[in-house]
């Protein structure tokens, strides 16, 4: 039986049926206010709390070797994963596939607080509660005893569970157009396990987890020296076919996977060992799409495997999210294709001051912080190194952008909006990030003309931060993050504007999802880059959505803030002990 929510929810009489329209209409109806909030259970329901872990009975379970730090492969240093051609390329085999699944989505730790104990995964999620299911889409490789065919990643026990087994020719010809050694990677959501807590805002914390994983997965790939690629061309009923997402009869009623993205992963270059010649070794050409038929053919194999039941019960049904899914339901496929790469080697700002650490400790330390100090500051070089590793260089062609700007075939959407609160010769203040600088016109037309826009004393010239207004934001960040103190104690936090209506206008419904992957990518950076500094980050998907964009006079739909994020020097709760993952 539903339960009863009593909060705000607008009416339903003039319910839109143009798909951007609806979008839109969800994303208004789920912003939060200071005298509301989106409507959520308002309390946890423990009985219900769905299991955190994916696991499909009856299929076959492949166990990954469990890999020390110091086993091959190891990880690299954290700066070289940002240059291109410097990580040697690993030979697709088991001990690689097992590293980049666990600086994927693995477990990084366990908590232990009393009698409760917990696991932490090196992807981030709101609330620790993990909608994103990972896949595996095999060939038949030389020297990889795996059979051709379609796996489910088992974070928990660090394993492949075999969901139907591939024709190996037709696999072939399916990714034959692709680089040597190319496999695919498959990310799903269960938007149960979001709503569970979160009510109808868990469609947007689903696809900033979205953007987390992509992220991740093209850092664990950069740890090995290979490249990835988002097939953002293919069709979402293509998706749901290749990852058994539309196989209803496998999923118990209210906890079905959404099918969100594939990704195209492969070995930059001649797997020899040595550093990659861009010139021989790389593609001239990756599409970004399947071919249709030859998936309809391989999905109908035989499958293995139910999905284990989550919750005993589900209470209250968010038909909402169900409604922008399907609005934001991708149906068309475009046959594009992206240039191989140009550029040998790409260069890092000449003060980046973390070279010693290796990216795998990086990646496996990397937590959400749960409050921080309030006093330590930041370095301005720092923070300016900080700022740009989100630079995307939209400039470029995809494949030439830094890593991982080199994953998404779109213009970057997205600019910070930075709270500075204690970042060492920077006056506090407002100051925004414009990632894209042919958005810079768009940006001050859309904002209060009254803002000063002033180039940063001290900022390198490759960096478009400007200075808005000077004063103490600190209190005025926290208000705006749903009063939450972390987003004051640090030493800068920031709201993600997203170029909106606009958007959603030229490339349609499909494209909302992606403005939170895109979040959820920069969130994941900005996590990495917090941790490498000796600091912390934290994102906050709670915020006043209409408040934020009332400060900087931005009206209607031209911009939106999609995420918040802050960072800073954290405060250990030793109430709680760490564990390892495994």
């Amino acid at each position: 039986m539903a339960t009863e929510i009593p909060l705000y929810r607008e009416p339903d009489e003039t319910a839109p049926t143009d798909p951007i329209d609806r979008v839109i209409r969800y994303h208004v109806q789920t912003k939060h206010h200071f005298n509301r909030y989106a409507r959520s259970l308002g309390h946890l329901d423990w009985a219900s709390q769905p299991d955190p872990f994916r696991r499909y009975d009856g299929a076959l379970f492949v166990p990954l070797p469990r890999l020390r730090p110091d086993d091959e492969p190891v990880s690299p240093f954290y700066d070289a994963i940002y240059q291109r051609g410097v990580v040697p390329s690993t030979p697709v085999m088991l001990p690689g596939l097992s590293r980049f699944f666990e600086l994927a989505l693995a477990l990084s730790a366990r908590k232990r607080g009393g009698s409760m104990q917990w696991a932490l995964r090196v992807n981030p999620s709101s609330g620790n509660l993990h909608p994103t299911e990972g896949y595996l889409i095999l060939p038949q490789m030389e020297g990889l005893d795996l059979r051709a065919g379609l796996y489910h990643y088992a974070p928990k026990e660090h394993g492949l569970e075999l969901r139907t087994e591939f024709d190996a020719g037709v696999v072939a010809r399916l990714l034959a157009p692709f680089p040597a050694q190319s496999f695919l990677i498959g990310l799903t959501s269960i938007h149960w396990r979001e709503a569970w807590k979160y009510g109808e805002r868990a469609f947007r914390y689903c696809n900033h987890d979205v953007g987390h994983a992509i992220g991740t997965a093209r850092i664990a790939a950069a740890t090995l020296g290979w490249s990835m690629v988002l097939l953002d061309g293919v069709a979402q009923d293509t998706v749901a076919t290749l990852l058994g997402a539309d196989r209803g009869e496998d999923f118990d009623v209210g906890e079905p996977e959404h099918p969100d993205c594939l990704a195209v992963v492969w070995p930059s270059g001649d797997v020899t060992g040595e550093a990659v010649d861009v010139k021989h070794g790389e593609p001239t050409e990756i599409p970004l799409f399947l071919d249709p038929a030859l998936i309809q053919t391989l999905a109908a194999g035989a499958w293995r495997g139910r999905a284990n039941r989550l919750s005993g019960e589900h209470g209250v049904q968010w038909e909402i999210i169900d409604e922008v899914a399907a609005a934001s339901w991708k149906t068309s496929q475009e046959q594009t294709s992206v240039a191989g790469p140009t550029a040998r080697l790409s260069q890092l700002l000449p003060f980046t001051n973390h070279a010693a650490s290796s990216a795998g400790q990086i990646i496996r330390q990397r937590r959400s912080a749960v409050s921080f100090d309030g006093k330590t500051a930041m370095a301005s070089a720092t923070f300016f190194q900080l700022l740009d590793r989100v630079l995307p260089a939209a400039e470029l062609p995809q494949l030439d952008r830094p890593m991982p700007w080199d994953v998404l075939s779109w213009k970057p959407a997205i600019h910070l909006l930075l709270f500075v609160h204690r970042v060492a010769e920077l006056t506090p203040g407002l100051y925004v990030l414009v990632r894209d600088r042919e958005k810079l016109p768009v940006l001050q037309q859309s904002m209060n003309e009254e803002l000063i826009w002033t180039p940063v004393p001290g900022c390198p010239e490759t960096l478009p931060l400007y200075w808005l207004l000077e004063g103490d934001a600190k209190k005025t960040a926290v208000q705006l993050s749903c009063h939450q103190d972390i987003a004051g104690d640090s030493a800068f936090s920031l709201g993600m504007l997203a170029e909106f209506d606009g958007r959603l206008r030229e490339g349609g419904a499909w494209q909302y999802p992606r403005l939170f992957w895109e979040a959820g990518l920069l969130g994941q950076i900005l996590y990495l880059e917090a941790e490498a500094v000796g600091m912390r980050g934290t994102g906050i998907g709670c915020f006043f959505d209409d408040p934020v964009h009332e400060i900087i006079g931005v009206k209607g739909h031209s911009f939106q803030s999609l995420y918040h994020f802050t960072v800073g020097q954290p405060v250990e709760d030793k109430r709680l002990m760490t564990l390892p993952a495994y």
